[in-house]
């Protein structure tokens, strides 16, 4: 582990010296956002579904993503695609996500590799942002082990929470028969990936996710539900994030 931690420290002091070879990114007015991430972030393309959430209502939120199959953020390190994504600079935020992290070890890795990612981020003037997931289906008592684990990796960068698993607790809590898994139990279904844009939408632009259109659109698709629903949906992502004030995201 020690080993793997200079390699990891030198290959970032290195990105943070070297002149980067890529052109700075060309994003509109509006608010920007890089993801990097795994499945958990690339299922349902949430960048997307975020970005039409956004212009739904004539907000601009410029997504890119890095996302791989499995990859924690250390594996995100070591790979060198996230850090040359970062580099590239225009990021109002950075969204950091990996795996549940509910164990111990897991929690004190996500933290020491948000510390190392936020360097890149401050480097180019955005703000580090943790995309809380949740546990797998059969695991639902991890769910505040997997908050707490994202709660001290934003802490420790002066990051954003952004607490998706919190609010599909919050949805559970008024219906508990909402479909936000997908068929493995781990994976969102799109109705799952809505309610994460709608977390998002709130804290990157500061506005009330109720206010938005009753209607759920994921990765370009209209989904069916009835708009009862989609306001459900839209109420617990506001009593998720408001438990953490945005005005947190402007200090």
């Amino acid at each position: 582990m020690r080993l793997r931690a200079c390699v990891l420290l030198g290959a970032l002091s290195l990105a943070v010296a070297c002149d980067n070879p890529l052109p700075p990114v060309r994003l509109p007015a509006g608010h920007s956002a890089l993801f990097i991430g795994n499945s958990l972030t690339y299922e349902n393309d949430l960048p997307r579904t975020l970005s039409e959430l956004a212009a739904s209502v004539g907000d601009t939120i410029a997504t890119m993503m890095v996302a791989s199959a499995g990859f924690s953020l250390e594996d995100h390190l070591a790979d060198g695609r996230a850090a040359a994504a970062i580099a590239r600079g225009g990021w109002e935020f950075v969204v950091l996500q990996q795996g549940p992290s509910s164990l111990a070890a897991s929690r004190q890795n996500l933290v020491a590799m948000t510390r190392y990612i936020d360097l890149l981020v401050r480097r180019v003037g955005g703000r580090t942002a943790l995309y809380m997931v949740w546990p797998s289906a059969d695991d639902v008592g991890a769910f505040p082990a997997v908050a707490q684990s994202y709660r001290e990796a934003a802490q420790a960068v002066a990051g954003v929470f952004m607490p998706a698993g919190l609010a599909w607790q919050a949805a559970w809590a008024v219906d508990s028969t909402l479909p936000l898994y997908g068929g493995d139990g781990f994976h969102p279904s799109p109705m799952g990936t809505y309610l994460v844009a709608l977390v998002m939408y709130e804290r990157i632009t500061g506005k009330d996710a109720r206010a938005l259109p009753g209607v759920a659109v994921v990765d370009g698709q209209t989904l069916d539900v009835p708009e009862p629903t989609v306001r459900v949906l839209q109420g617990a992502a506001h009593r998720a994030n408001s438990d953490f004030p945005l005005r947190a995201l402007r200090e």
